[in-house]
């Protein structure tokens, strides 16, 4: 399963990624807020939002490819690899 995290902290960038393939996932992770935030998104079959450590704007932007394109997201208000883990646990 491809999904796309949004938010976090970026000195746990690749722990968040080690987190998304151990329970056999494609992780993109999203720290700070790219150009063309939107194009680079691209389809995923579901959107983490980590509220905590997210701008607005990126929230916004997430919110609104994730609607338009009919993709469910999920939000944590925790950016910890707990936290994580858990929602990874329920997708499996």
């Amino acid at each position: 399963m491809s999904i796309v995290l949004v938010g976090g902290h970026d000195r746990m960038h690749n722990e968040y990624k080690n987190i998304g393939s151990r329970y056999g996932h494609k992780l993109k992770v999203f720290t700070q807020l790219p150009a063309k935030f939107d194009k680079i998104i691209g389809r995923p079959d579901r959107i983490v939002l980590l509220t905590s450590t997210v701008s607005h704007k990126m929230m916004l932007a997430a919110s609104k490819e994730a609607k338009k394109k009919n993709i469910e997201i999920i939000r944590s208000n925790s950016s910890s690899s707990t936290s994580l883990e858990e929602i990874m646990k329920c997708l499996v």
